[in-house]
């Protein structure tokens, strides 16, 4: 075991150190981070002594810090003397790979505190496994590459042979049809894999396991680690992250969807099809095997076809509900039966040595059949009461999840005894944390909040509808479409258009086709994410229109001076929330109260602060909905930014007309 790191301030008794950390906290943004030029900020400090309270006294926190507090420096300090306190690293669960290079990489927070501290801090990355090639893979497809000429393939090549890391980031213009051949699959059978123990994914998690200070994970790899990891010790296997003595989840909104993805269990009709025409396609194969995988790929095809039939139809959501009868149950057991007998014949195939197919291949395939039938047993089980299920629109693959996830995390994470601090700008509305606190099932969590440290008073314009017009509904798209041109004229481009769909982004494309702006308009449906947002950054007078730019994007400066909201974010038909609404209603409480305003309220928040991300920014917001009257007001209200001077749309045309 790796030597326990100096302590960062001394104390005699274990019982003196929180309050000598607390001492040590003040010492640090009081009279250390100003010789370095960073500002005393109080709202940076509270939050930074709320979260050594949490995690001294293993309490489950809340805390929620608006744009500029500095909350990542405020739970470094906790987290990094915490570790040497205990003995044990402190993890920091991030949303994106994007955050953990910005918290872990070349010129990162951590570096940068490193050097102000006078200190070395041990804190690793522990990255997605899929983003890492498996040595297996890129052996069976040295041929694919060897046969193409193109310039992508023989880079592809150079770099297979020469990289030690195996890492997808090295070379990230790899297509995912590419990365799909040689990257690493969970999928892939590796408890006999030739390369166990020497693979490149193995070397990454023997490089982040000795970690001492921080392990800085994405939210995806710990709650693979949590719902594996106490059978994967049952089965005397090294659990994915090591043992922890706290963890903290930055952008802690966000955990819902990847702790029921990790949790669940998802079947592609493309990977059953692939293995089963491989299958049929060997020459001099039994009978039986080659049957067996005829039979699946019926049947597959025909579970998929009732599946079609039962999904509800959502255009602005990426998962699909399912409406599910006795058809698709019956096709989903009979579907199961196929996998079956075809898991027999492949073991079988094992067994008699036939050597047809490559050993690795017959282990993924069985372990792509086991996991799709532990999918399909779930599905069946209580008539899928238990369960939540829906279809994915991009891949078309079909997901079995956990019902009560807030169950799960309760015996997995919060009865463990280890401090657990979730931090984002949008854990509540208003101050007030029952949506979060409810969703996550949270019993007595601790909670702080801080608005943002910028003067949005002197920075922030709002200008909302004067009122709830008569025939909103008949001509509110037109009226709509005829602000949307005035108001962005008047701001010279330079504006964020945020909708809820692809389609109303289309919808608009439409109905603004031949209108000559004297500026470029970019739409979401028409490129890249991250080269549209790049372009919009670049090109100061353009304006970006789409769905998806509600939180995640970061465009300080003029190139974002107008933010418009066209639609209030009010959620989709979403299989996650659908279960929070019955849930509600079974509690006897009205859902659209309960959930459709606190989640429509969240995502309209992290929307209002795309605006301003620097103290020198400086612009307006418009919400082109009605506000005012309307049952959802104070929800809209409690996500403006605080302090923002509240004005008309009327006013801001008529000051246009007047000029």
């Amino acid at each position: 075991m790796s030597a326990r790191l100096k302590a960062l301030f001394e104390y005699d008794k274990k019982e003196e150190f929180p309050s000598k950390l607390v001492e040590w906290i003040g010492e640090v943004f009081y009279d250390i981070l100003p010789e370095y030029g960073y500002e005393v900020r109080e709202e940076q400090i509270f939050t930074a002594f709320q979260l050594a309270d949490a995690v001294c006294n293993k309490k489950i926190h809340l805390a929620e810090a608006g744009l500029g507090t500095g909350k990542t420096f405020a739970y470094l300090l906790t987290a990094i003397a915490y570790a040497r306190f205990s003995g044990k690293p402190v993890v920091i669960a991030c949303a994106s790979t994007a955050l953990q290079e910005q918290l872990a990489g070349p010129k990162g927070d951590i570096q940068t505190l490193s050097q102000i501290l006078g200190i070395e801090i041990d804190a690793r990355m522990a990255k997605d496994p899929r983003q890492y090639i498996c040595d297996v893979r890129v052996n069976e497809s040295r041929s694919f590459f060897d046969e193409q000429s193109n310039t992508m393939s023989n880079e592809i090549t150079q770099w297979l042979e020469k990289t030690n890391r195996g890492e997808r980031s090295e070379m990230p213009l790899v297509p995912d049809r590419v990365w799909k051949q040689i990257g690493w699959d969970e999928s892939m059978s590796c408890d006999m894999c030739a390369s166990r123990g020497f693979c490149k994914l193995v070397k990454a998690r023997e490089q982040y396991r000795p970690a001492r200070d921080l392990i800085i994970a994405d939210h995806e790899i710990f709650f693979d680690d949590l719902w594996t990891r106490e059978e994967r010790i049952e089965e005397r296997k090294l659990p994915i992250l090591p043992s922890y003595s706290a963890v903290i989840f930055d952008e802690g909104h966000k955990v819902i969807l990847p702790a029921a993805m990790r949790a669940g269990q998802q079947m592609s009709k493309e990977d059953i099809d692939h293995m089963a025409l491989t299958l049929e396609q060997i020459q001099g194969a039994r009978e039986s095997l080659t049957l067996s995988a005829f039979e699946l790929e019926q049947e597959c095809a025909e579970f998929f076809v009732q599946l079609t039939h039962c999904v509800v139809e959502e255009e602005s959501s990426d998962r699909l509900s399912v409406v599910i009868d006795d058809t698709l149950l019956k096709a989903g057991d009979t579907l199961r039966k196929a996998l079956d007998c075809l898991l027999l014949e492949i073991q079988i195939e094992q067994e008699l040595y036939l050597g047809f197919l490559p050993t690795s291949l017959l282990q993924t395939y069985e372990t792509q059949i086991e996991r799709a039938m532990m999918a399909l047993d779930r599905f069946s089980r209580n008539k899928s009461r238990d369960v939540i299920t829906w279809v994915d629109q991009r891949d078309g693959s079909f997901w079995v999840v956990p019902k009560y996830l807030s169950k799960m995390l309760d015996t997995h994470l919060f009865q463990k005894g280890v401090p657990v601090v979730f931090t984002s700008a949008t854990l509540s509305n208003e101050g007030d944390f029952s949506y979060f606190t409810r969703t996550l099932g949270l019993k007595n969590p601790t909670c702080s909040t801080v608005e943002s440290a910028f003067d949005m008073e002197e920075q922030v314009v709002v200008y909302l509808p004067e009122c709830l017009p008569n025939g909103y509904e008949e001509d509110g798209f037109s009226l709509g479409i005829k602000k949307l041109i005035s108001l962005i004229e008047r701001s010279e481009g330079r504006a964020l258009v945020l909708t809820n769909s692809l389609e109303e982004v289309r919808k608009i494309r439409r109905a603004l086709q031949g209108y000559p702006f004297p500026f470029e308009i970019l739409w979401e449906d028409q490129g890249e994410r991250g080269y549209l947002v790049r372009k919009f950054r670049e090109e100061v007078s353009s304006v970006l229109i789409g769905a998806s730019f509600w939180e995640g994007i970061d465009v300080p400066g003029e190139a974002l001076s107008f933010l418009v909201v066209w639609q209030l974010p009010f959620p989709t038909l979403d299989p996650l929330l659908e279960v929070q609404r019955k849930e509600a209603e079974e509690e006897g409480l009205d859902p659209m109260i309960t959930v459709d305003y606190p989640e429509m309220g969240l995502k309209l928040k992290q929307g209002c602060g795309r605006l301003i991300r620097t103290k020198d920014d400086r612009g307006a917001i418009v919400i082109m909905e009605p506000v005012k009257g309307a049952s959802w007001e104070k929800i809209v209200m409690g996500a403006l930014p605080a302090g923002a001077r509240i004005r008309t749309i009327e006013e801001l045309l008529h000051k246009k007309k007047s000029q």
